[in-house]
């Protein structure tokens, strides 16, 4: 890689994901978002990349968040946009106007749940999208991301 900007991949965190650990842990499990963030920093320094951890519980944020990930020319994105992926086309459309390969991650099966939870709009503008393996379901999506961006894990 040609610099440290270009090793940094931002992981984002929508509505709610700030309660993890309290939150439905029947749905979201007992993992906090701090045990998330530690996953993905851990899974991140695997493959020589650097996780940029936020939580937003505002859309425009999390908009903010992804045009910044652009202007500092991350080598990728992994969004949990939480309930704004079932409602969000504004974040769809800024997934798609800043062409960073991204991955959508839901801790739960969205597809096994309420029929509004079915559709992603911000999974459209992702090349991938993984849910219903908890918080792995993240540590997979940074070593899809890696594989993509072709970076392999560190021996």
């Amino acid at each position: 890689m040609a610099n440290s900007l270009a090793e940094t991949i931002y992981v984002l965190n929508g509505p709610n994901l700030n309660l993890l650990g309290t939150r439905e842990p029947e749905t979201y499990g007992h993992a906090t978002l701090a045990d998330v963030e530690k996953l993905c920093s851990e899974t991140a320094a695997q493959f020589g990349l650097k996780a940029d951890c936020r939580q937003s519980n505002r859309e425009g944020e999390l908009i903010d968040f992804i045009h910044e990930a652009h202007a500092r020319k991350a080598a990728g994105i992994i969004l949990n946009a939480g309930a704004y992926s079932h409602t969000s086309i504004a974040l769809h459309d800024a997934l798609a106007a800043v062409k960073i390969p991204a991955v959508e991650v839901h801790i739960s099966n969205i597809h096994a749940r309420e029929t509004f939870r079915h559709q992603s709009f911000t999974a459209r503008a992702a090349f991938a999208m993984l849910c219903g393996f908890g918080i792995d379901g993240y540590r997979l999506a940074i070593s899809g991301l890696a594989a993509r961006i072709g970076i392999k894990a560190n021996a």
